[in-house]
């Protein structure tokens, strides 16, 4: 009896031995797939049982690994780079809340089509809800934000690999199709620390495979990569009186969509996650002048690139004109206009879209035919940049385009701030990202700093204190940077949009704006930034052309009394409603 439970004793230990050196093997097929699949960047958070993911992406040499103590901050970094790779990037966490944390940016990714690829370590089965330390119901945790899902059985000898693989290949297949995140969520059971064991007869169905460098499964090319316009219907939209919209572009796009508007002679709106601006600068307040409204409202028909739009003034234009044509390009699936309004909805790249279009376009009897209205956005910018000359939220967006060199890139952030700059700025043609999806404030240095990854490029993150404070810890991510990277946050104490919205009177302060009494000098400091706290106009131009002419991070605090802007933006909203701008 005792030789026998020395038998059994001897055998569990091998099986358990086996069990760890088989996490990682699977793990690391895994991760070679998804590599071979264009996956060249992992984000990793600490953690125990993503320890065969973890160990398998270090071994992989295709991948480039970026860490995050915060799960919610890496989730948001990894959509970043997703952004401004316009690639997949896999993330790795452990169980529990950890996996809860994604969500945010997962449900960004859901509505701005980003590849996430999520890789989120799970409790075997037989753990889960029945008392487990750090286990929670993770299936189907992320319910409709993302495009697939597979749950990733305990890996086992008796399921084959090449099965893995498929399984791999047909998430990544949809992903490709129609976008947005992916989730794997992988049952590891312990041992997750072990020795490694001989699979060579459980791998020899992946023989061929592992002798190349190609997928698994090989997918044909889609046939909606192929950029094609029906002339006969374009043709005749291009002699009508048209307005041409740029909403959320894919960085270098615009130039393509300015040239399309300047073939066709109609006016072009760029929305700032264009990417830049044009002659018709500030429409979201010339708008609000009867004239200026009545005038647009001539145009029978509207090209829009891009959805997402900041302009509540636009989209109203949208929503309540008498249009006959409505053409909405964007290279997302799925509807698009809030408006429901009918229309032709193309799904494809708009750049060579774009650039289609202007070759098929003939010259217009309407050509110029909103000429006027460069003139009212002129007056409406002389009004702004008369308004004051002080250091007010108005004025920094109004000016700050003109102190950036051409090699900036910009990340703007949600709330007051990229309405005022939608209002008051015109900004200048370069690479432009944000999380206009959810239009969230949560993640949005980590996002940034996911962008600055990929796209090593001085770098300006313009947002509000509110959104700083959410994320504060992911300005970890910016410790080390080769390039000049600015934080430049507007601190009004507290929520400055709910100043434009009707938010009842007596509950402003304490339960919407809840004013935080906070400055960020300590932050910067704790994370070894240069800091600015500039005290005017010209101050905070010459901090700012200091800072994104030396590498490293800087943070500049514009502070200015709670309630300003929005009193300004009223006052400013008043004089143009009574102008005569045309």
């Amino acid at each position: 009896m005792t030789k026998g439970l020395s038998t059994s004793h001897a055998l569990t230990l091998d099986v358990k031995s086996q069990q760890a050196a088989l996490n990682k093997l699977w793990a690391g097929l895994m991760l070679e797939e998804l590599a071979r699949l264009g996956v060249k960047h992992i984000c990793i958070a600490p953690g125990s049982r993503s320890t065969p993911l973890t160990l398998a992406a270090a071994d992989n040499r295709k991948l480039t690994i970026h860490t995050h103590f915060d799960e919610r901050g890496l989730g948001f970094l990894a959509l970043g780079l997703a952004k401004a790779t316009q690639e997949p990037v896999a993330v790795v966490v452990t169980s529990g809340t950890a996996v809860a944390n994604l969500l945010p940016a997962v449900a960004e990714a859901g509505l701005t089509g980003e590849k996430l690829v999520l890789l989120t370590s799970d409790r075997p089965l037989e753990l889960i809800q029945c008392g487990a330390n750090q286990a929670i119901r993770q299936s189907g945790i992320f319910s409709q934000h993302v495009t697939a899902f597979h749950d990733i059985p305990s890996p086992t000898l008796a399921v084959s690999p090449a099965w893995l693989l498929t399984t791999i290949d047909e998430a990544m297949q949809q992903q490709k199709l129609q976008g947005s995140a992916v989730h794997f969520n992988c049952h590891y059971p312990e041992p997750l620390y072990g020795e490694v064991a001989d699979f060579a007869e459980y791998l020899s169905p992946l023989a061929t495979w592992q002798g190349d460098t190609q997928p698994y499964t090989i997918h044909s090319q889609a046939a909606g990569n192929h950029i094609s316009i029906d002339a006969h219907k374009w043709q005749p939209l291009t002699d009508r009186k048209g307005i041409v919209i740029a909403g959320r572009l894919e960085p270098e796009a615009l130039p393509a969509v300015k040239a399309l508007a300047e073939r066709l002679g109609w006016p072009l709106l760029v929305d700032p996650q264009g990417g830049g601006s044009s002659d018709w600068a500030g429409f979201d307040v010339w708008l609000q002048n009867s004239e200026c409204q009545n005038f647009l409202k001539q145009a029978d028909t509207i090209v829009q690139f891009g959805a997402r739009l900041v302009s509540k003034r636009l989209l109203q234009l949208i929503d309540n004109h008498d249009l006959q044509q409505y053409w909405l390009v964007d290279p997302l699936a799925g509807r698009l206009d809030p408006t429901h309004r009918r229309s032709v909805r193309i799904q494809a790249k708009i750049k060579p879209w774009a650039m289609l279009a202007a070759e098929l376009t003939l010259a217009s009897a309407h050509f110029g035919w909103a000429a006027p209205l460069q003139f009212a956005s002129s007056r409406y910018i002389d009004m702004l940049s008369g308004h004051s000359s002080e250091l007010t939220e108005l004025t920094l967006a109004a000016n700050l385009a003109r102190w950036l060199p051409d090699t900036t890139e910009l990340f703007l952030g949600n709330s007051l701030i990229v309405r005022l700059l939608d209002m008051c700025g015109k900004l200048p043609q370069t690479a432009t990202f944000a999380n206009r999806g959810a239009s969230g404030i949560d993640g949005l240095i980590a996002t940034a700093a996911g962008v600055y990854k990929a796209r090593q490029a001085p770098l300006l993150c313009l947002l509000g204190d509110t959104s700083l404070l959410y994320d504060l810890n992911s300005l970890a991510l910016l410790r080390e940077v080769s390039h000049p990277v600015v934080v430049l946050v507007t601190n009004n104490d507290g929520g400055g949009i709910f100043d434009l919205l009707p938010v009842p009177e007596q509950q402003r302060e304490d339960l919407y704006r809840m004013p935080h009494g906070l400055e960020f000098s300590h932050a910067a400091a704790m994370f070894g930034f240069n800091y600015h706290c500039p005290d005017s106009l010209e101050q905070a131009e010459q901090m700012c052309r200091q800072a994104l002419s030396h590498s490293g991070t800087t943070l500049i605090e514009v502070k200015t009394p709670s309630g300003q802007a929005g009193r300004r933006l009223k006052r400013l909203f008043g004089e143009v409603r009574d102008a005569a701008l045309l």
